[in-house]
């Protein structure tokens, strides 16, 4: 058998040596290093996916976060659901849970592809108007609301990598349902949401540690009390909440205050900016530099996307809209702040 030795290849007047073409070029006698690791997380990255809203549908979207634009048809959730939660990895997207009727189930898509939910595996009980997030490896639901009017404080994770169920985290510092939830890869931070007996607006911020099991520890409070459903969003470092209702002397009022914390430490939450209108029950989230917020109520179904940059205090732009209008939604992305 003959050897193959490229060192030895010239051109025809030996001024070089071999030319290797594809994609990119490459010249010169010295060697070249192929790419490595999973091929999934080679570029491509930067995809936002929402599921699911009211009224109740199973339609999945998803935008591309760094460009503005309307959104586009993915696929479709395996059971038309709203209030729901949602976590990701940079590979896969769960979505868990919700209404009508209360819903048990945990759904999957692969993020960077398209197509149809798949069945990933069940909570520990049905639940609705709930919250999740996570970072790589883990999924963590907090708060909601199960069957029997019980407003729960409990927290539950999964191994976002493998299908299964649920097991038990630990618990908020109180039972809640429409808490925002942001993270880094260390620290889960839920902020705001409506608790009971009698129904009442909270501006509480709590953490928990991801990779350990264990109850929340508080953090701080919002600018001001929140059941809302708020939409959320996240960088590495800085989590934002953007829309809500409120308290007003009279009445609960939906606002379009865009609010922010550093996830890394505690303390309150600092005015951010504001959206391009007033949204109650949006959903939310980022590429990591980009946060968007989608959908929403005021006070019927809304469809309109709006985004800011994370490091930049300001007021939103419009992104574009969704395929249809919705409140109640559930979103993620394959490079959240959780994913940094």
């Amino acid at each position: 058998m003959s050897e193959f030795r490229i060192d030895q290849i010239k051109s025809q007047d030996a001024t070089r040596g071999p030319d290797v073409a594809g994609i990119t070029t490459f010249t010169g006698t010295s060697g070249i290093v192929m790419p490595s690791g999973d091929t999934t997380y080679r570029g491509g990255r930067g995809r936002g996916i929402v599921a699911g809203g009211n009224p109740t549908i199973n339609t999945i979207d998803y935008i591309t976060i760094a460009t503005e634009g309307n959104a586009e048809d993915f696929g479709d959730l395996a059971t038309a659901r709203y209030l729901h939660a949602s976590c990701a990895s940079s590979t896969r997207g769960l979505f868990a849970g919700g209404y009508t009727p209360y819903k048990q189930d945990i759904e999957y898509v692969t993020i960077s592809s398209t197509g149809n939910g798949f069945v990933f595996g069940d909570l520990l009980s049905a639940n609705r108007n709930f919250s999740g997030g996570g970072n790589e490896v883990r999924g963590i639901f907090v708060g909601g609301l199960q069957p029997g009017s019980n407003y729960t404080k409990s927290c539950e994770y999964v191994t976002i990598a493998s299908l299964g169920n649920s097991s038990s985290f630990g618990d908020l510092t109180e039972a809640r349902l429409y808490t925002g939830v942001v993270n880094s890869s260390v620290r889960l931070v839920s902020m705001g949401g409506g608790v009971p007996s009698p129904v009442s607006r909270l501006k509480t911020i709590d953490y928990l540690t991801i990779s350990t099991l264990g109850d929340a520890t508080d953090f701080g409070d919002i600018l001001s009390p929140d059941d809302g459903g708020p939409a959320a969003a996240c960088s590495s470092t800085r989590g934002l909440l953007m829309g809500g209702r409120n308290n007003t002397p009279s009445a609960a009022t939906t606002h379009n205050t865009i609010q922010y914390i550093t996830i890394s430490s505690t303390g309150d939450a600092i005015d951010f900016g504001d959206l391009t209108r007033a949204q109650r029950f949006g959903t939310g989230t980022s590429n990591g530099t980009r946060a968007v917020q989608m959908g929403g109520a005021n006070p019927g179904a809304q469809s309109n996307i709006d985004f800011v940059e994370i490091a930049t205090l300001g007021n939103a732009t419009s992104f574009g809209a969704l395929s249809s209008t919705r409140h109640s939604a559930a979103a993620e992305s394959d490079s959240h702040g959780g994913l940094s």
